[in-house]
């Protein structure tokens, strides 16, 4: 009777197991949608996905391991921590590789967050943060951006004793707005040395500025940076789930140690290994976002939307605070247009899409919807 008591008196149920504390308070991770209204989909632009598909040599690769599904893949994906620190000038020692960088992130805030512990990650950062702070049972900090853009000072100015972890994406995920190397650094120095720095460079192949880096330098030097990439975007293995993560020995060790013994597939690492090899493809991928992100940009912006700046394969882009013209009501016109683009409310940018560069195609008949709507 005193337990069934407790149990009402706590709202709890305890007939069936339950989840560890705060962990209902995690919002889970919503996609971009698929589909549009109907299941019609003529256009998806709501992932950030390469119109260019994957090289021809990564599927290759991908399809001649179909032979022995039945065997175990190399646990230390040996060879494509090889092939990244050949095409990137690593030690591959100090890579680890994972089903995407989602799991690198996860992994990095289970080795290294306890609970009680602060994490820090800015207004409208990557939300898989959010999600492996609170998993970890850390509790995140959120830094308010400037511009829509990575604000240093604001970060450092939430630093406490608690604080064992700060998140930036670089570029920012749903902006599309970087940070130049000397603020990364400048970042880095007003740091607690026992503050894991994690730079999060998804993007980075996209980026033609001269003054910015991946943060492979600095985690090659310093003993508490690490940078995670991924190959789901520019190289177009989204499907495959595959990510790295280069650092100093000391944490890709820890990593290594709570990581599972299997954690990428066969295929993928095969997959991977080609991919990165295949310099031509990305280049190829480059010339047409560079071709196609300024053309989109500028056709929003004849159309009297703001766009933010962005280096990445994506546009943010801004709506009219007028009813009928919101980001709500132009996701809705789009849909029913067999047109999929990204709503971004749950990233604190209620009124604004997301648009991911696509195909000459799907770029000229989304921006030509854009214009019929507002019209």
């Amino acid at each position: 009777m005193t337990d069934a008591l407790t149990s009402v008196e706590t709202g709890k149920d305890a007939t069936r197991p339950q989840p560890r504390a705060g962990v209902l308070d995690i919002a889970a991770y919503v996609p971009g949608k698929s589909k549009g209204a109907n299941g019609l989909t003529l256009h998806k632009l709501s992932s950030n996905e390469t119109p260019l598909g994957a090289s021809e040599k990564a599927k290759a690769a991908f399809a001649g391991t179909g032979a022995h599904l039945e065997l175990y893949p190399d646990g230390a994906s040996t060879a494509l921590r090889e092939a990244i620190a050949e095409v990137c000038g690593l030690h591959a020692d100090r890579i680890i590789c994972g089903a995407g960088s989602d799991e690198i992130l996860s992994l990095l805030a289970n080795s290294y967050l306890s609970p009680g512990d602060e994490a820090i990650y800015t207004e409208h950062g990557f939300l898989v943060y959010d999600i492996a702070i609170r998993a970890a049972g850390a509790l995140p900090v959120i830094a308010p951006e400037k511009d829509f853009t990575t604000d240093v000072d604001a970060i450092l100015s939430r630093v406490t004793a608690r604080t064992k972890m700060v998140f930036i994406a670089n570029p920012n995920n749903p902006t599309g707005t970087y940070l130049p190397f000397e603020e990364v650094r400048r970042l880095h120095a007003g740091l607690p040395s026992n503050v894991l720095l994690v730079l999060d460079a998804a993007y980075a192949e996209y980026v033609r500025r001269n003054d910015y880096e991946s943060g492979m330098e600095l985690a090659a030097t310093m003993e508490n940076v690490v940078m995670t990439r991924t190959f789901s975007k520019i190289y177009g293995l989204a499907g495959l789930r595959l990510g790295w993560c280069f650092g100093p020995a000391h944490i890709i060790d820890t990593m290594n140690r709570i990581r599972g013994p299997f954690n990428v597939s066969g295929p993928a690492i095969a997959a991977g290994v080609a991919a990165i090899r295949d310099k031509s493809f990305v280049e190829k991928a480059v010339d047409h976002n560079e071709v196609w992100r300024p053309w989109v940009t500028s056709e929003l912006e004849k159309l009297g939307l703001s766009v933010t700046p962005s280096v990445g394969n994506f546009v943010l882009i801004h709506f009219p605070d007028v009813d009928g013209k919101r980001a709500v009501d132009a996701d809705a016109y789009l849909l029913e247009r067999g047109c999929v683009l990204r709503l971004v409310g749950n990233y604190g940018l209620p009124n604004s899409l997301r648009m991911s560069v696509g195909s000459e195609e799907a770029n000229k008949t989304v921006l030509a919807h854009f214009a019929a709507f507002l019209a």
